[in-house]
């Protein structure tokens, strides 16, 4: 993608408050984290798949993250109802749901403030790198715990 110098953008640095020890500790119970993890999935896949990120970032790499965003989300759809059952109707009323709503509104309304600059997107793709990341954990921790997300 289209990478500015880390440090040419530290003017723009900001702390969205990845809620780290939410996707990476034990504070989530088996039945929330295949929830958090489709919530993170798709709110990464809505900040990519808009007309401001084309602008910013190489449109291929950009088209090739939103298509493994999207197979993974359709994946986990595949899953869903296995996983959750009759849990759906309560997904958006549950705290880590809400929690990770905030946590990428702040993102949102970060690169609003900035204009979409070059600097603010360089900084959501390092924050991004760091939520994708806390999102494999998560899936890595469900697989282990019996909530296999690699097979439909």
């Amino acid at each position: 993608m289209n990478r500015l110098s880390p440090h040419s953008c530290q003017q723009d640095r900001k702390d969205f408050g990845l809620p780290q020890e939410m996707v990476e500790g034990d504070q989530l119970q088996k039945d929330q984290a295949f929830p958090v993890l489709y919530e993170m999935l798709q709110q990464s896949f809505n900040l990519f798949y808009t007309e401001h990120s084309s602008a910013a970032w190489d449109t291929t790499l950009l088209e090739q993250l939103c298509t493994g965003l999207q197979q993974q989300l359709d994946h986990l759809d595949t899953c869903r109802g296995q996983v959750m059952g009759e849990k759906d109707s309560e997904l958006g009323n549950m705290d880590p749901i809400v929690t990770v709503k905030k946590y990428f509104q702040g993102i949102h309304d970060y690169l609003q403030e900035k204009g979409y600059s070059d600097c603010a997107w360089e900084i959501v793709r390092v924050e991004m790198m760091r939520a994708l990341t806390s999102s494999t954990t998560l899936q890595k921790r469900l697989t282990k715990t019996g909530g296999d997300l690699n097979s439909p």
